[in-house]
């Protein structure tokens, strides 16, 4: 057995040991990284290289998707405004000490509407928060504009709000939280807006 393999071999044999220090440092990554509100080049660089050192020895889903996402904004080798703030809500999921990484948050925990309404989308304006497992945010909003639909930040107008199927218990404090307590609060008031999971979405695609 060559070192690499054996190394992999006893990682694999101490997992749960590996996965609880990954998880801390995740965490403790993720709060330096967003204690000024933003995220610059480097740091998304930086999350990368850290990223690359431990996915090979984790089995959290959620590391792994991390690692896809943050190498799909680098994929052009620039990470643009837009790119940096969906990866800012990303970061701020994990900064909580409650999360629980690879978890999918319990449906129940969110204020989804129940029962969940058939989705169309011709004529029908999406907004999409938190973060998901079928790609980067612009991947939901193009897979939805060639069904017809329209996409965008959340407005009095949008029709669908979509919550991705990661997250944690305590989304209210994240920043993605604020939107999907507004959405609430304009559902209360009798506007005709739908709050749904990525799993509800991605049966109607």
């Amino acid at each position: 057995m060559s070192d690499v393999k054996g190394d992999l071999f006893y990682n694999r044999v101490g997992g749960d040991r590996i996965e609880s220090r990954q998880v801390d440092e995740l965490i403790g990554l993720a709060r330096g990284l967003i204690a000024d509100g933003h995220i610059n080049q480097a740091e998304v660089e930086f999350l990368q290289k850290w990223l690359a050192a431990n996915v090979e020895i984790s089995d959290q889903p959620l590391i792994r998707l991390l690692y896809k996402r943050v190498n799909d904004v680098l994929g052009d080798g620039i990470a643009d405004d837009d790119e940096r703030a969906e990866l800012l809500d990303t970061l701020h999921s994990f900064s909580s000490t409650n999360i629980e990484l690879g978890e999918v948050l319990k449906p129940t925990s969110l204020p989804l509407c129940n029962p969940a309404p058939d989705l169309v989308f011709p004529g029908q304006r999406y907004c999409f928060t938190g973060t998901f497992n079928f790609g980067q945010r612009r991947d939901c909003e193009r897979v939805v504009v060639e069904r017809g639909a329209t996409a965008g930040g959340l407005a009095m107008k949008t029709n669908v709000l979509v919550i991705g199927a990661y997250a944690t218990e305590s989304w209210k404090h994240s920043t993605f939280g604020n939107k999907i307590i507004q959405a609430c609060d304009w559902r209360d008031q009798g506007l005709p807006i739908s709050i749904v999971s990525e799993q509800h979405w991605r049966r109607f695609l």
